[in-house]
């Protein structure tokens, strides 16, 4: 008697590799196979690091890198791609060549500066991250350094936020996601999804006494399994918070340091407390005023 099997959707990753494990290349292969997708990858840089620090990076090259991308097409057919560091300027040259015909949805995950401060991009290649590449993305994932810097405005409140999305948005026309859990002042870690017509605002409670490393790879590779589910954007976003929030409250240790909880989710509501939608960019609400 043949067994049947299933058949799983292909989400790839094109970022850097984390040698502690906890973040780019192995924190999104992680998310993938707890949500049910396959994993491809190509390496974009190595790193070596840590949960507390960077001690050094090596580009891959523009070749190799392309010929990753091109394996795992040729074959495999992947249903949504996410982009994590790139670091130099031949890659994210080489990247936004590559998926310029592409007609899969395109995550990009500008990854300029670390939450701990650490140049993740080349300064030189910022240029051609704004111009061939968040261009092609159906969402953008930065961080608040990150979305200060591709806004060209200081963030410290809810409203900034939500300012800085439609900014965004405006500059280089896909969906944003502005991630803000670093955000000062805040008593719950609070995202603001945009794409021109909906907009969510979705919270968290904080998980106190957890320091975790990789959580915005994370987060965004569970919105890239999503999408290659089948999910449109909202949902994959609201699917993405619900897991990266499971992850972190299901953290573990790993010597003295916290690593993240890779765990399946099953119901979309709930897990990520509350969540505001809105149709119109000018809407005001309550959710970010509590």
């Amino acid at each position: 008697m043949r067994t049947k099997r299933p058949i799983l959707p292909v989400a790839l990753t094109i970022a850097g590799s984390d040698s502690g494990g906890g973040a780019g290349i192995q924190a999104d292969l992680k998310t993938f196979a707890a949500l049910g997708v396959h994993g491809a990858s190509a390496i974009a840089c190595l790193t070596a690091q840590n949960p507390r620090r960077m001690l050094g990076v090596e580009a891959c090259s523009a070749k190799m890198l392309r010929q990753q991308i091109e394996a795992v097409f040729e074959e495999l057919k992947p249903a949504a791609v996410k982009i994590g560091m790139l670091f130099s300027t031949e890659n994210v040259r080489a990247v936004a060549a590559i998926l310029r015909g592409v007609k899969c949805p395109v995550i990009v995950d500008p990854l300029m500066v670390s939450t701990r401060g650490a140049r993740l991009l080349q300064s030189s290649a910022e240029k051609n991250l704004r111009e061939k590449l968040l261009p092609l993305a159906a969402l953008i994932t930065p961080n608040l350094d990150e979305a200060e810097i591709l806004a060209g405005t200081k963030i410290s409140s809810p409203e900034q936020m939500r300012a800085a999305a439609r900014e965004i948005h405006m500059r280089y026309g896909g969906a944003v996601l502005l991630k803000g859990g670093h955000l000062k002042n805040s008593r719950e870690a609070l995202d603001v999804f945009f794409d021109g017509k909906t907009e969510l605002l979705l919270s968290a409670p904080f998980v106190r006494g957890v320091s975790t490393h990789g959580t915005g790879c994370t987060y965004s590779a569970a919105i890239c399994a999503a999408l290659a589910l089948g999910h449109d954007l909202p949902s994959a976003v609201t699917l993405g918070k619900n897991f990266i929030t499971n992850a972190i409250a299901r953290s573990y240790r790993v010597g003295s340091h916290f690593a993240l909880g890779s765990v399946r989710v099953k119901n979309q509501g709930g897990a990520a407390g509350r969540i505001g939608s809105h149709s119109s960019p000018a809407a005001k609400c309550d959710c970010c005023h509590s």
